[in-house]
């Protein structure tokens, strides 16, 4: 386990308030980061199928998967082709 100092510099009423609320802890903290941490990952996981999701309206035919291919591969050997 990774020991890591914090410090911070809160309202005198919010940091009442945490106190009082048992807040301040190891363990509290620990909870919040940790839950802090599985709601990034789920909003990171929501834009990352939403970001699927806008692919796949955009997804190409096998056609013109083909002629990408294709354009590719020429503008690949263009340069070989005019060195001779």
């Amino acid at each position: 386990m990774a020991a890591v100092e914090i410090e911070l510099n809160l309202p005198d009423g919010l940091a009442r308030e945490a106190r009082a609320e048992g807040l301040l802890t190891t363990q509290s903290i620990e909870s919040l980061l940790r839950e802090e941490v599985r709601r990034r990952r789920v909003n990171h996981l929501f834009e990352s199928a939403d970001k699927l999701a806008d692919f796949d309206a955009l997804a190409l035919t096998e056609d013109e998967v083909e002629a990408e291919i294709q354009a590719a591969r020429q503008e690949r050997r263009a340069p070989h082709a005019s060195r001779g």
